[in-house]
Formats: structure tokens, sequence, C-alpha cells
């Protein structure tokens, strides 16, 4: 649902351009304020969830999501629209570090990566249907009637986590642990600060080129000639595309190791991206199901790899830093790629991002000993 509330805005901001006359660099922006707020606020999620335990703050986080899309329903301009994208994605940034920790927990001695992917394959489900149906409720009645009913259903969402998540995983809060000899009670717990570095280097890039892509790819569609009624149609095929990726590249990752995986998603990417440009709209939209493959698929990888590189009583926080620097990325390309829009257009733009992927390939090779061979001593107290 969280996920599925990210990703409708793609199907707003060509509405939103229109109605209020936009730049490109004014939609990044628009971007940004969710995805920012969204990074802001994934670190103190994860501090608030070691006091407060996960359900309450995933519900209070809910809760503000739907504020701010009631918000976003009844704005008048850019400026509200910019405030109302503010408060609805600080209550997303509960979703992604908290969910994380408490799947990573639950699967502690099991088949960790097959099991994010298999969550990451339900937000992809939400990022499948909520467009596609944003798409048909904004050409049936208007975008404002869309933005109102997501917050609605948030707001029962809300509820639902206040009284039913407790039920299932009470079982999996983390116990207090005490600290180690000679290490700070508080500390962050990342074994291996290199590798640590080097993985959340690769999920900046991939995080932030993957939310350009989608912020500008019905852009392109539409000046390929496509119809704004396809657009629900390209985002759900290249988000089922995704939704595919998350679990099959999780699946991928146990059987040939993850910098393969990460090589092969990385470079299918840049590459894929490269070729639709050159498509017309109608074989474009046969490709984006398996470039979303690709897209989308690194990161159940990289998710999964986390808790390889962190102490158990500390994942939560550590999830919330690294979700931070993916999302925080995601917050700050588009409007750097937004100027860059206006200045030369999409295509030229979706040009520079495929050369940005590509950059993911010597980071990857030098994870590989990290990765594949037992972490170092470094440790980030």
């Amino acid at each position: 649902m969280h996920d599925g509330c990210s990703d409708l805005l793609y199907i707003l901001f060509p509405l939103w351009a229109k109605e209020f006359s936009l730049s490109f660099a004014q939609v990044g922006l628009l971007r940004s304020a969710y995805s920012g707020a969204l990074a802001l606020f994934q670190v103190p999620a994860g501090f608030l969830a070691e006091r407060l335990g996960e359900p309450r703050v995933l519900a209070a986080g809910t809760f503000l999501t739907a504020v701010g899309f009631f918000c976003v329903g009844a704005a008048a301009g850019f400026v509200p629209l910019l405030a109302s994208l503010v408060i609805a994605g600080l209550g997303s940034g509960t979703q992604h570090p908290l969910s994380s920790s408490l799947v990573s927990r639950a699967y502690e001695e099991g088949r960790r990566r097959v099991a994010i992917g298999t969550f990451n394959f339900s937000g992809d489900l939400g990022k499948v249907t909520w467009p596609a149906a944003g798409a048909l409720v904004a050409s049936w009645a208007n975008w404002r009637w869309a933005a109102q009913g997501i917050g609605t259903i948030m707001l029962a969402a809300a509820a639902c986590i206040l009284f039913l998540l407790p039920m299932v995983s009470g079982g999996l809060a983390a116990p207090p642990t005490p600290a180690a000899p000679g290490r700070p009670a508080g500390g962050w717990g990342i074994r291996d600060a290199k590798g640590f570095a080097l993985l959340s280097a690769i999920h900046g890039i991939d995080n932030g080129s993957r939310t350009v892509f989608f912020t500008y790819l019905p852009f392109l569609l539409l000046g390929k000639g496509a119809r704004m009624e396809l657009m629900g149609l390209a985002l759900g095929l290249t988000f089922a595309g995704g939704a595919a990726g998350k679990f099959l590249c999780g699946l991928l990752s146990e059987r040939v190791g993850v910098i393969r995986t990460v090589l092969v998603t990385e470079a299918a990417t840049g590459l894929g991206i490269l070729l639709l440009l050159t498509l017309p709209a109608t074989p474009a939209l046969f490709l984006l199901p398996v470039l979303g493959v690709a897209l989308n698929g690194t990161s159940s990888v990289l998710y999964g790899t986390v808790p390889e590189l962190v102490e158990p009583e500390r994942r939560s926080r550590v999830y919330g830093l690294f979700y931070t620097i993916g999302i925080g990325a995601g917050a700050l390309s588009p409007p750097l790629f937004g100027v860059l829009s206006d200045a030369a257009g999409v295509p030229a733009t979706l040009s520079v991002l495929a050369a940005v992927i590509l950059l993911t390939l010597p980071l990857a090779h030098f994870l590989r000993p990290v990765v594949e061979g037992k972490p170092g001593p470094a440790r980030i107290e």
C-alpha cells in the first residue's frame, strides 16, 4: 500500500504539470518532496521502533500518509502540493526500515533473500495496481478523487495495522541486547564499514536512477505519441516486470551469487533504457516489462545483504540508514535531471541516466570480496 502511494504519483505528475503549468524542474521537486521527507524520517523511525515497537510506529506513519493524500486532493497549486507530499512522505518513511527488519528477523536462520524478495514483490503489487486504478479514476472523474480515495484506504489500513500486526509480530520483537565488552550500547552495529559503504553507494545510484526513470517515463511516452490513457498501462507493465524481478532476483542471488546478479541487472537496465529511446510508442510498451525486471530486481539482492553486515539488534536503525541513503538519492535526483530535461529534453536526460547506472558495475566488482568472502574487522560504532 505504501509503495502504491509512492508510485501513483507518476500518473499524477503529467496531470499536475498541465493543470498548474509546471516545468520539469518543478515536477522533479514534487517527487523530491515526497521522497525527501520519506528518506529523512527513516532513521528516526528506526529509533522510535526500538522504544515503541514496530506496529505502533507503522500505524502512526500510515495514518500520516492518509492525511497527506487528503491534503493532496484539496491542493490548489504547486506550493500546497509540495507541502502535502511532504506530510505523506513523512508517514511512508516508517514502512521500509521497520517492515524489512521484521521480515529479516522472521527468517534469521532461513532463506532471507528469498523472504525479502517476496516482501518486495508484495510492494510491487501495489505499484502495479494503484497507478492503473489511479489513471482509471483520473480519466473517469479527476485526479482529486483518486487522491482522496487513497487517503480513505490508507486511513483504514492504519487501523488494521494498529490492531492486527501486534498479533503476528509479537514473537518477532527484538529483545534488548546487552552491549558487548568494549562496544557502546548505542552503536550502529555495522560489522564492515567498507562493505556497507559500497552497498549503500550501489543502492543510492540504483534507487536514484529508478526514481528519475519513472518520473520522466510518462513524458517520454507522451512525446512518442502515446495517449494519456496508456500511461497507467505503461507503468503497470513496468511495475509488473519489477514485481517479478524482485522475486526472481532474490531466488537468482541464492543460486549464482549477489555480485553476478547485480552485474546482470544493472547492465540490463542501462542498455534497456538506451534501447527504449530508439523504439516507437507501441514497441516500447512490450519492452517495459522486461526493463522492469532488471530495473527493480537489484533492490531485493541489496536489501537481503544488509543483515549480513549488521548486528541483529541494530537492524531497524541500520535499515533506516540504508533506506535513507537510497531514497535520499531518489529525492535529490529528479530536480537535477529535471533541469537537464528543461535544457536538453527528456530523451537526452534518459541517455545520461543510462550512463550513470553503468557506474554501479565497478562498484559491484569492489564489493565482491566483502560479500563472497568474510567481512573485515572494520566496525562503525
